[in-house]
């Protein structure tokens, strides 16, 4: 599983022009299940994501996570994180798992960090969406398990 998290202090996702989810302060979250992606792997990402210290604490060190700060999570499935750039102009998306298994493994990860305690808005799976946000910092941080 490859997530992008960006730490953002507002975050929207858009289909057809309706607002379908938000954050107001947390993380804006895209994921991507590959293959060969397991249920361990997703667990293991769902726990990495809710305890990454990277909101500031009172001495303006990166020492708090989602959890401690109450934030909340936009997450948004982006099957183009498994691009293939290697060669050529045009990017290889074989990488990434086929879409039945990649919308269960991503409603598993939404059910994963949402078991934490976190509460988590999504986009659509396979929707044209609109995403916009505000990073924070900025903060952006590539995870892959």
């Amino acid at each position: 599983m490859r997530c992008l998290v960006q730490r953002v202090t507002s975050a929207t996702v858009r289909v057809a022009g309706e607002m379908i989810g938000k954050t107001d302060g947390g993380l804006m979250i895209l994921a991507c299940a590959m293959q060969g992606d397991t249920p361990k792997n997703v667990e293991v990402m769902a726990r990495k994501l809710v305890n990454m210290r990277i909101f500031r604490d009172a001495d303006g060190k990166t020492n708090k996570s989602v959890l401690d700060v109450g934030g909340s999570i936009l997450m948004v499935s982006q099957f183009t994180l498994s691009a293939d750039t290697s060669s050529g102009n045009r990017p290889g998306f074989s990488a990434a798992a086929d879409p039945q298994l990649g919308r269960e493994l991503f409603d598993f990860l939404v059910q994963q960090v949402e078991s934490h305690g976190v509460h988590v808005e999504t986009g659509s799976f396979g929707a044209e969406m609109e995403v916009s946000l505000i990073n924070d910092g900025p903060m952006t941080i590539w995870i892959e398990k």
